[in-house]
């Protein structure tokens, strides 16, 4: 097996990356910025595409480049993981500004579709292939403040219900909420107004009180879902609803 994941410089994508490496799983990991943590203790196991996922063109560049076919061509299944996302802006319409609505766009939404697209066409030799859109309970209950991310979000989850009905052959997918973690992604919440969040005090209780994850106790649970039989029978779960 091979593993592709998006995002794996940090976070919840570095932690994914950590996990499935330590089963002795080869990941190529796809970000801004390489990770030298991961690369130091697992060496060739690892390899890094830095790329910025937020330009549709350059992630269309480097897969007409054919690194990701020749990468996966001698895996017998494989596994992507689009975990690279952004949570801005968090604010009402016509607060949100052109700029950072596309770039969450293009990162939450056609780079998780690109990828998917490539995976599936440099996998059609083999008889396990599976996709995890990393997606949120924002997907499915709507915020104030949030409809951007909400909206992106639950993009992910209708691509997923969309390719079961594909009936691809040998493709298992979904699109995973993975509950409330403690990532860069908590303290950007943090850090807006409650006039552009109006469920700010949640957020801030959570981390006051212990209620958030970590990426590596995340990891612990997403990683074995993800490899079980039972990954791909739903389109769309929540690991928290996961025993």
């Amino acid at each position: 097996m091979k593993a592709v994941v998006t995002g794996h410089s940090k976070g919840l994508g570095a932690a994914i990356a950590s996990a499935l490496l330590e089963r002795g799983i080869p990941v190529m990991g796809i970000s801004r910025r390489a990770n030298s943590d991961l690369a130091q203790r697992h060496g060739e196991q690892l390899t890094e595409v830095e790329l910025d996922l937020a330009h549709g063109a350059s992630v269309a560049h480097w897969l007409t480049c054919g690194d990701l076919s020749r990468w996966l061509a001698d895996a017998d299944t494989a596994l992507l993981i689009n975990n690279a996302g952004v949570v801005t802006p968090v604010a009402p319409p016509g607060k949100q500004g052109a700029a950072a609505v596309a770039l969450a766009v293009s990162i939450n939404v056609a780079a998780p579709l690109i990828m998917a697209d490539a995976f599936v066409s440099a996998t059609q030799h083999m008889p396990d292939r599976r996709i995890v859109h990393i997606s949120s309970g924002a997907a499915r209950k709507a915020y104030a403040g949030w409809s951007v991310y909400c909206a992106t979000k639950a993009a992910l989850d209708h691509h997923a219900r969309a390719m079961i009905e594909d009936a691809v052959p040998n493709l298992r997918v979904c699109a995973l909420a993975p509950g409330v973690i403690d990532t860069d992604m908590q303290t950007t919440l943090r850090g807006s107004s409650q006039d552009n969040f109006p469920s700010l005090p949640r957020f801030e209780a959570l981390k006051r009180d212990g209620g958030l994850t970590s990426p590596e106790d995340c990891a612990a649970r997403l990683v074995p879902y993800v490899l079980s039989d039972a990954f791909g029978q739903a389109a769309t779960a929540d690991l928290r609803d996961i025993g």
